[in-house]
């Protein structure tokens, strides 16, 4: 892999708007993908596209597609070729024999009824002193030490996990053989010298098993940022998961406008009525992260309708 990443030295800005294509775009994937861009812009940095299809079994046939047609109707531009997980593996794999090569995997044959018995949301360990190879089906764990991971979210402020306690040994390739987001995201970012992941906060937890794995890997740290999640009027987190509305793009001045004032850009009133370029100058002309509210959720969500 270290052939692919020789720009480490660089110190340039890139960032990364990583869609999953399970469905269309709706309001929060906007808030990812608009503070991820002007991130990048305000940076002078590259902003790159994947689409973080790992997870086969979730794949809508043509979201990636409507994804991107969304994204350049709404007037976005990104830098390179757009990245496909599912292309990636190779690079997965060879992160992953690199942490076997650390004795650090065990397989793991637990199935979720059994998992679910225990009552535990960390994983028990019950199988932490098998070894590899396994016959049967499996997934395949990391082992979680007793090291607290500490980082400073660029919004959610300062962060502290213990990993043992407070993850435990986590999946990394799941016993379908699919490969587990943590790790795949963890590669790709490398691969692909991401200095800064701008995200929704709902992924903050993961932020710590990242590093770890970073760590693990040799791979160096980027910076994160984590937003606001959107809620619905009874406070439920805004996703394609929970069925959200995709965005309407015939009102996509007025959403993107939303969506500033969401991110605590405060955008003038007049502004309403401009066209898609002039709202997009302004925001990258006024665009501060430090105006961001550090709040998980935030309710009431602007009204796409």
């Amino acid at each position: 892999m270290n052939q692919m990443n020789t720009s480490k030295q660089d110190k340039k800005y890139i960032g990364r708007f990583a869609p999953s294509p399970t469905g269309p775009v709706h309001f929060g994937t906007l808030l990812a993908a608009v503070g991820s861009y002007l991130q990048a812009k305000v940076n002078n940095g590259q902003w790159l596209l994947r689409m973080e299809d790992v997870d086969t079994t979730r794949k809508v046939p043509g979201a990636d597609s409507e994804i991107l047609k969304t994204l350049e109707t709404f007037g976005f531009e990104w830098d390179g070729k757009v990245i496909y997980q599912t292309e990636q593996t190779d690079y997965y794999q060879q992160a992953l024999e690199q942490l076997i090569k650390q004795s650090l995997v065990f397989p793991c044959v637990c199935s979720r009824k059994q998992l679910a018995a225990t009552g535990s949301e960390i994983y028990p360990g019950t199988c932490r002193n098998h070894t590899l190879p396994e016959t049967g089906e499996h997934a395949l764990r990391l082992s979680a030490r007793d090291i607290t991971i500490e980082f400073d979210d660029l919004i959610m402020g300062k962060q502290s996990q213990n990993i043992a306690r407070q993850c435990g040994d986590f999946v990394i390739r799941r016993r379908d053989g699919l490969f587990a987001y943590q790790l795949a995201v963890v590669v790709d970012d490398y691969l692909q010298n991401i200095s800064e992941v701008v995200r929704g906060a709902d992924l903050l937890d993961s932020t710590a098993r990242q590093i770890y794995l970073q760590q693990l890997l040799g791979y160096p740290t980027p910076g994160y940022c984590h937003l606001p999640l959107a809620v619905d009027e009874s406070g439920n987190k805004i996703s394609k998961s929970e069925g959200a509305v995709k965005v309407d793009l015939k009102n996509r001045e007025r959403l993107l406008f939303s969506v500033l004032g969401f991110l605590g850009q405060n955008p003038p009133a007049d502004l309403t009525g401009s066209s898609i370029n002039d709202i997009w100058s302004w925001a990258e002309a006024h665009w501060d992260s430090r105006r961001i509210p550090s709040k998980t959720y935030i309710q009431p969500v602007i009204s796409q309708n």
